[in-house]
């Protein structure tokens, strides 16, 4: 096993390793085929063999089918994975139809979750998104006394505000944020990302691409039938300006002889060391690529050109990801 980075997740919480691996793309997505079982295994056993622990999943990816392909990938190497499950998004055909977060819906959730992913234990067990309709006492306080069960060792958030991370610190110790977080999308910069690092919080982050605009690899127009033609950030003059952004980070990429993917995670993974790139993976041709780019190193130069052609707001338009 590779000697990879570790970060811990709150004062007290676990080490786990500084590059986590997304597993929501091993399932259909938004009705979209289901790839490959056996390259998808194949990619957790070969993280898992690179150092990569921490593996993060949901219980509505999928409908179960992303938990149970984890189960059946960390058969016989539980000790060798850190499990991070979200919960409380609702689906149906595919579809989202909001939130449950119910005390009672908690306790249920949990035990469907344990049983797909053939575990005891969650390790990082967190509501995914926090949308007001239950109090935030009921929902970290279920959730603690799932540790107090055995079902639970950590609590997380996921998708919320500075004032509720704090409300939810003072219930219970958080030790994970997971939010999504880009050179394209820095409005957590200003108080929720502080906020987390006041209060010990470690932060996985996710959609360093920003849904593929930082790949370097779009162009305009868009194909018709392309799903990103639904956000504004993808659209018309939005999507001429912020290529023209983009071009900034391929010439410094192609100048430090990387992608501009690699470039973009690089740059999440320098804003502190309590955060870490959370990055969506179902082939193992991906890993080199994205595990390499944990070992480039900015000069200060670089830094500033990005920060400053990179500003808050100078992304045009949103996607999904925005509150």
């Amino acid at each position: 096993m590779e000697n990879t980075r570790k970060i811990k997740l709150g004062y007290n919480g676990p080490l786990v390793s500084k590059l986590g691996l997304g597993c929501m793309r091993m399932s259909s997505i938004w009705g979209g085929p289901t790839p490959e079982e056996a390259e998808s295994i194949a990619t957790i056993h070969q993280a898992l063999d690179s150092g990569i622990n921490f593996l993060n999943t949901g219980d509505f990816y999928g409908a179960g089918h992303n938990e149970m392909l984890i189960g059946k990938a960390i058969k016989g190497r539980r000790h060798d994975a850190f499990i991070s499950v979200k919960f409380g998004a609702i689906f149906h055909n595919g579809q989202p139809l909001g939130m449950d977060l119910r005390p009672i819906a908690i306790k249920n959730f949990i035990n469907y979750s344990l049983t797909r992913l053939g575990i005891e234990t969650i390790d990082l067990y967190q509501p995914s998104r926090m949308d007001n309709s239950v109090p935030i006492e009921d929902i970290i306080g279920t959730v603690a006394d799932l540790i107090t069960e055995g079902k639970v060792r950590y609590i997380g958030v996921s998708e919320i505000t500075a004032d509720q991370l704090r409300k939810a610190q003072s219930i219970h110790p958080i030790s994970a944020l997971e939010i999504g977080y880009s050179l394209a999308d820095r409005q957590i910069e200003t108080e929720l990302l502080p906020t987390a690092k006041e209060l010990g919080i470690g932060v996985g982050a996710f959609a360093n691409t920003a849904e593929g605009l930082l790949s370097g690899e779009m162009k305009a127009p868009l194909p018709e039938n392309d799903y990103h033609n639904h956000f504004s950030r993808f659209q018309g003059e939005n999507l001429t300006h912020n290529l023209e952004k983009v071009e900034v980070l391929k010439r410094v990429s192609s100048s430090k002889g990387c992608t501009p993917t690699q470039l973009a995670i690089a740059w999440v993974k320098e804003q502190g060391d309590y955060i870490m790139p959370l990055v969506s993976m179902s082939s193992r041709s991906r890993l080199p690529e994205n595990i390499a780019a944990m070992d480039i190193v900015f000069t200060q130069e670089e830094m500033n050109e990005l920060n400053t052609t990179f500003t808050i707001g100078a992304v045009r338009g949103g996607t999904y990801l925005q509150r």
